[in-house]
């Protein structure tokens, strides 16, 4: 069976199983809590100002978060009961398989954002703002996040892949996560730690002033770009020759 084959028939098959699962619910956990911070705040009609406040929890935090649990979830089924035997025991190719499920995570986190998108837009509503959407701004920068997620989730399904435990990449994602309200203040470190990459590619140009906020945009994605293409190599080669 051909890649195009493969990745068709497991993305159907992801598909099923999302389906008869609660992973939907946790896209609506941090845009529901960024729509409360925006309606808190006070952004005086800014539409930067009031992006900022409500991406500051979600791309510190919650964004980078979710991206290790839709990986872990993605290889959870496989993990259990011999299913990677079941399903690489049938005519598939893994480059497809391991394509097929790094692309689920990457839609659930594109759906996270257009409802992050949705959630800055109430909030500017909710301020009774009178500047018209800035949609190219709003859309852009979730873009450029959603982006800049796709080398941290390639490096999360690595993780999964090796650890049969479902918790386990949990933990470390979660403990590599929270020195972000650290790192993110250092130009040195800051664009190179995957977990702060989001937020710096989410964040308004000139929102930040410090640290690795000073980062030029152009440095960024060509960082973010080589990160991607070195944990998406790690991963399917390993995938490849992983013994089932």
């Amino acid at each position: 069976m051909n890649f195009a084959t493969t990745y068709f028939r497991i993305l159907s098959s992801e598909r099923l199983k999302m389906g008869k699962s609660p992973i939907w619910l946790l896209i609506l956990v941090s845009p529901l809590l960024a729509l409360l911070l925006g309606i808190t705040a006070t952004p005086g009609g800014n539409w930067a100002v009031l992006m900022n406040a409500m991406l500051s929890l979600h791309g510190l935090l919650l964004f980078p978060m979710l991206t290790g649990v839709f990986a872990s979830f993605v290889c959870r089924f496989e993990h259990a009961g011999g299913g990677w035997k079941q399903m690489l025991v049938l005519p598939l190719t893994r480059t497809g398989v391991y394509s097929a499920k790094l692309t689920v995570v990457m839609v659930l986190l594109a759906l996270t954002q257009c409802l992050m998108l949705g959630s800055i837009v109430l909030g500017g509503m909710f301020h009774g703002f009178t500047q018209p959407v800035p949609w190219g701004l709003l859309a852009g920068h979730l873009l450029l996040g959603l982006f800049a997620a796709l080398p941290l989730a390639a490096l999360q399904m690595f993780v999964s892949l090796v650890w049969s435990s479902f918790a386990a990449p949990l933990a470390l994602n979660f403990g590599l996560t929270v020195p972000n309200i650290l790192i993110i203040n250092s130009a040195t470190y800051g664009p190179y730690y995957p977990w702060v990459q989001p937020m710096l590619l989410m964040m308004p140009t000139g929102s930040g002033g410090f640290g690795a906020y000073n980062v030029p945009l152009g440095t960024l994605i060509a960082v973010v770009g080589g990160s991607a293409v070195f944990f998406l190599l790690i991963g399917l080669l390993y995938f490849r020759r992983k013994e089932i």
